[in-house]
Order: structure tokens, then sequence, then C-alpha cells
């Protein structure tokens, strides 16, 4: 494949989104509008402090935004994909689809 004018897909995996649970929050939220923090915690299976980490990273990265409030009495953080989050999930997916394609072309797998 070296005469392949276009990158290899693995060379355009973003290591920001690209770390699982990264990916994981990323796809969690691509399923709605926004989700609380108890929700993509429990849904993941994360610590608060593991979540809390990697959602630094990604709002520092301007992928996701978060924003606190209460309900009732209780606080409450509530959490959503900014516009590039959403690019850099459709990004990612597209070079995993590649990668996939790629493998199952090397491998025979699309011959019946």
């Amino acid at each position: 494949m070296a005469n392949d004018p276009a990158p290899h897909p693995a060379t355009v995996l973003d290591d920001v989104v690209h770390q699982r649970v990264r990916l994981g929050i990323l796809t969690v939220l691509s399923e709605a509008a926004e989700c609380r923090f108890a929700t993509l915690r429990d849904e993941l299976g994360l610590t608060d402090g593991n979540l809390n980490r990697h959602l630094r990273i990604l709002e520092q990265a301007g992928l996701l935004q978060t924003t606190k409030g209460y309900e009732g009495r209780r606080p409450v953080t509530w959490i959503r994909l900014t516009r590039a989050g959403r690019i850099a999930l459709r990004a990612e997916v597209t070079a995993l689809e590649q990668l996939v394609s790629r493998i199952r072309t090397a491998t025979g797998e699309d011959e019946d």
C-alpha cells in the first residue's frame, strides 16, 4: 500500500477522542441533546474522579460543554457535545470504518 496517496486511516485517529473512555463519553453524548453527569458515570461504569478527568480533557479540547445547576436542592452537572465534538466523533468513526474495511479487504472477508 506504499503507492496509496491517501494516509493510512490509523494516522488520522485523534488521540483525544480515541481513548476508550473518552470515545464512550462522546458516543453516549451523541445519543441525546444533553446528559447528566450521574447518568454518564453510571452508563460507562466510571468513578466520579475518573469521569471528571476525562470530561476536563474533552472540554479543554472544545468537544463538550458542561453546565452546572440544580434540580430542586440537588446540584447537577449537565454535559452536551459541542459542534466540534460531533465533528470529531464523526471523523473518528469514519477512520475506524476505513480501518475495518482495509482489514476485511486484506483478509478476504468481503469475499463470499
